[in-house]
């Protein structure tokens, strides 16, 4: 992975987990043809990392340094997003339940987020990047002439999360989702280090009734408007 390219323009999309982010992110990246980050997916990638080589969930110091050594690359393709590391598909490991959990601690921590933050921006090469997340227009690309914040109900989104569980052979109880997004979300509010809220100048977008495809059709116009990208 090439240094960070000043001049490729940076879509972030940033917003609390079930309400679209991913998808959006990689429909809109594979249409314009640009590079694509999904950085909860790195905190994930981290969990995960750091739960198989037995690292404490608070060893800050040792998060930080496994953060900035990461092998990770996106491949995606008509809105579905594989995650590998080191050369192994780790996309179904990560999307657990358990992982999310983990992930969401680990992300509370300030040490864990420097050793992420020049890996994330790394990923800002020419022609252009598509930023999912939960602080990418607040945190990491701050100049980025583009930033959505999307939103839904945690009715919603545990509903949504449900459906691809049960989609998955995975057995869940709704309530149950519901309460973990809402007990998640406080966490990540709350935080310290880079609390989850919109930036001053993102646009918000409620996916709460409207279709994956309407997201992308307004987020689409907004690049176009701002950017003049077109794919």
């Amino acid at each position: 992975m090439t240094r960070m390219t000043e001049s490729a323009p940076v879509v972030t999309l940033d917003g609390p987990s079930g309400v679209g982010k991913g998808t959006t992110a990689s429909l809109l990246a594979e249409r314009l043809g640009w590079h694509l980050l999904d950085s909860g997916a790195l905190y994930r990638v981290l969990a995960l990392a750091s739960e198989e080589a037995d690292v404490a969930v608070d060893d800050e110091a040792r998060l930080e340094a496994m953060a900035a050594e990461l092998d990770v690359q996106f491949k995606g393709r008509e809105g579905l997003q594989r995650v590998i590391l080191d050369g192994r598909d780790v996309s179904d490991q990560i999307r657990t339940e358990e992982c999310g959990g983990r992930a969401s601690r680990v992300a509370s921590l300030a040490g864990a987020r420097r050793g992420l933050l020049a890996l994330q921006r790394r990923f800002a090469q020419a022609p252009g990047l598509v930023a999912d997340g939960r602080d990418m227009g607040t945190t990491i690309f701050p100049q980025a002439p583009v930033k959505i914040f999307l939103t839904a109900s945690p009715a919603e989104r545990a509903r949504r999360r449900h459906k691809q569980l049960k989609e998955k052979g995975i057995d869940a109880n709704l309530s149950e989702l519901e309460s973990a997004i809402a007990e998640r979300d406080q966490r990540d509010a709350e935080r310290n280090a880079s609390p989850l809220k919109p930036a001053d100048d993102a646009v918000l977008i409620d996916t709460t009734e409207i279709s994956i495809g309407e997201v992308f059709d307004r987020v689409m116009k907004l690049v176009e408007e701002r950017i003049g990208a077109r794919p």
